[in-house]
Protein backbone atom coordinates (compact mmCIF):
# COMPACT_ATOMS: atom_id res chain seq x y z
CA UNK A 1 0.00 0.00 0.00
CA UNK A 2 1.45 3.66 -0.84
CA UNK A 3 2.30 5.67 2.16
CA UNK A 4 0.53 9.11 2.20
CA UNK A 5 2.40 12.21 2.27
CA UNK A 6 1.82 13.33 6.03
CA UNK A 7 2.76 9.88 6.90
CA UNK A 8 5.87 10.27 5.07
CA UNK A 9 6.36 13.25 6.78
CA UNK A 10 5.48 12.25 10.58
CA UNK A 11 7.72 8.96 9.73
CA UNK A 12 10.82 11.16 8.56
CA UNK A 13 10.08 13.31 11.62
CA UNK A 14 10.10 10.71 14.10
CA UNK A 15 13.65 9.00 12.51
CA UNK A 16 15.44 11.94 13.02
CA UNK A 17 13.96 12.23 16.77
CA UNK A 18 14.45 8.80 17.62
CA UNK A 19 18.09 8.85 16.21
CA UNK A 20 18.89 11.86 17.93
CA UNK A 21 17.44 10.35 21.22
CA UNK A 22 18.86 7.02 20.47
CA UNK A 23 22.22 8.83 20.80
CA UNK A 24 21.79 10.73 23.52
CA UNK A 25 20.40 7.63 25.23
CA UNK A 26 23.77 5.98 24.54
CA UNK A 27 21.64 3.40 22.69
CA UNK A 28 23.61 3.83 19.36
CA UNK A 29 26.17 2.08 20.82
CA UNK A 30 25.77 -1.44 21.89
CA UNK A 31 27.70 -4.75 22.67
CA UNK A 32 30.79 -3.02 20.63
CA UNK A 33 28.23 -2.60 17.64
CA UNK A 34 26.44 0.12 15.78
CA UNK A 35 22.87 0.61 15.91
CA UNK A 36 20.75 2.70 13.84
CA UNK A 37 17.24 3.68 12.37
CA UNK A 38 16.95 2.34 9.51
CA UNK A 39 12.91 3.42 8.78
CA UNK A 40 9.74 4.00 10.47
CA UNK A 41 6.42 3.24 8.85
CA UNK A 42 3.38 4.93 10.04
CA UNK A 43 -0.42 3.67 9.73
CA UNK A 44 -2.44 5.26 7.72
CA UNK A 45 -4.16 6.99 10.89
CA UNK A 46 -1.26 8.00 12.30
CA UNK A 47 -1.27 5.96 15.46
CA UNK A 48 1.19 3.11 15.23
CA UNK A 49 4.88 4.09 14.30
CA UNK A 50 6.93 0.88 12.71
CA UNK A 51 10.42 1.16 13.89
CA UNK A 52 12.99 -0.54 11.99
CA UNK A 53 15.90 -1.08 13.85
CA UNK A 54 19.41 -1.75 12.06
CA UNK A 55 22.28 -3.77 14.17
CA UNK A 56 25.78 -3.78 12.84
CA UNK A 57 28.30 -5.76 14.38
CA UNK A 58 26.48 -6.10 17.51
CA UNK A 59 27.22 -9.31 19.55
CA UNK A 60 23.33 -10.80 19.88
CA UNK A 61 20.98 -8.57 17.82
CA UNK A 62 17.91 -9.73 19.65
CA UNK A 63 18.95 -8.93 23.44
CA UNK A 64 19.63 -5.62 22.19
CA UNK A 65 16.34 -5.18 20.81
CA UNK A 66 14.55 -6.25 23.58
CA UNK A 67 16.93 -3.72 25.95
CA UNK A 68 15.49 -0.72 23.34
CA UNK A 69 11.58 -2.46 23.68
CA UNK A 70 12.31 -2.24 27.53
CA UNK A 71 13.01 1.42 27.06
CA UNK A 72 10.36 2.00 25.21
CA UNK A 73 8.45 4.29 27.37
CA UNK A 74 11.75 6.45 28.17
CA UNK A 75 12.27 6.74 24.59
CA UNK A 76 8.20 7.64 23.68
CA UNK A 77 8.21 10.15 26.75
CA UNK A 78 11.00 11.66 25.43
CA UNK A 79 10.10 11.51 21.75
CA UNK A 80 6.44 13.34 22.75
CA UNK A 81 8.59 16.32 24.62
CA UNK A 82 10.56 17.02 21.17
CA UNK A 83 7.25 16.27 18.53
CA UNK A 84 4.06 18.00 20.92
CA UNK A 85 4.11 21.42 18.91
CA UNK A 86 3.94 19.11 15.86
CA UNK A 87 1.42 15.57 16.39
CA UNK A 88 -1.15 15.64 18.19
CA UNK A 89 -1.19 12.49 19.72
CA UNK A 90 2.18 10.74 19.71
CA UNK A 91 1.96 7.48 17.70
CA UNK A 92 2.30 3.69 19.48
CA UNK A 93 5.70 2.75 18.23
CA UNK A 94 6.71 -0.54 17.67
CA UNK A 95 10.24 -1.89 17.11
CA UNK A 96 11.04 -4.42 14.69
CA UNK A 97 14.77 -5.83 13.48
CA UNK A 98 15.78 -4.57 9.87
CA UNK A 99 17.56 -7.60 9.18
CA UNK A 100 18.83 -6.30 5.36
CA UNK A 101 22.52 -5.64 6.04
CA UNK A 102 22.35 -9.45 7.17
CA UNK A 103 20.91 -10.17 3.53
CA UNK A 104 23.28 -8.45 2.03
CA UNK A 105 26.57 -9.72 3.74
CA UNK A 106 24.61 -13.24 2.68
CA UNK A 107 24.87 -12.03 -0.69
CA UNK A 108 27.91 -10.80 -0.84
CA UNK A 109 29.47 -13.96 0.56
CA UNK A 110 27.39 -16.23 -2.08
CA UNK A 111 28.39 -14.14 -5.16
CA UNK A 112 31.94 -14.60 -3.75
CA UNK A 113 31.56 -18.30 -3.45
CA UNK A 114 29.98 -18.23 -7.36
CA UNK A 115 33.09 -16.66 -8.45
CA UNK A 116 35.79 -17.99 -6.69
CA UNK A 117 34.18 -21.62 -7.99
CA UNK A 118 34.33 -20.24 -11.57
CA UNK A 119 37.42 -19.28 -11.13
CA UNK A 120 38.76 -23.02 -9.52
CA UNK A 121 36.29 -24.06 -12.70
CA UNK A 122 38.50 -22.60 -15.29
CA UNK A 123 41.43 -23.63 -13.98
CA UNK A 124 40.38 -26.88 -14.12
Amino acid sequence: MQEGKRQKQVGGLIQQELSDIFQRMGLNMLSGGMVSISSVKVTPDLLEARVYVSFFKVADPQAALTMIQDKGWEIKKELGNRVRRQLRRIPEIKYFRDETLDHVFKMEELLKKISSEKGADKNS
